[in-house]
């Protein structure tokens, strides 16, 4: 079955970088577009980023354009988000995607004013 696995979530100052790391399994993770989603408390899940497949092209809310990075590694079957630049409205919970309806358990990202 689809499995998805976040890692890499933690807390950092404001500032500070983390990139999270989304491992795949139960599926040919190469033929799929993958996306990171976010939630935060009393708000709706936001779409942060997304990159196509094959050709990795790659789409970013505008609150993140310029501070995080999406890539994927399709032989380790993992999806990573770089994020730069920190600040504090980035504190969430962050989701790995795959269309359609797949996710995984979510990082929590707290970032410290």
């Amino acid at each position: 079955q689809v499995r998805l696995e976040e890692s890499g979530g933690g807390l950092v100052q404001a500032g500070g970088s983390l990139t999270l790391s989304c491992t795949a399994s139960g599926f040919t993770f190469s033929w799929y577009a993958m996306m990171w989603y976010r939630q935060s408390p009393g708000k709706s899940r936001e779409l942060v980023a997304s990159i196509s497949s094959p050709d990795g092209r790659t789409n970013y809310a505008d609150s993140v354009k310029g501070r995080f990075t999406i890539f994927r590694d399709d032989a380790k079957n993992t999806v990573y988000l770089q994020m730069n630049s920190l600040k504090p409205e980035d504190t969430a919970v962050y989701y790995c995607s795959r269309p359609v309806d797949y996710w995984g358990q979510g990082t929590q990202v707290t970032v410290s004013s």
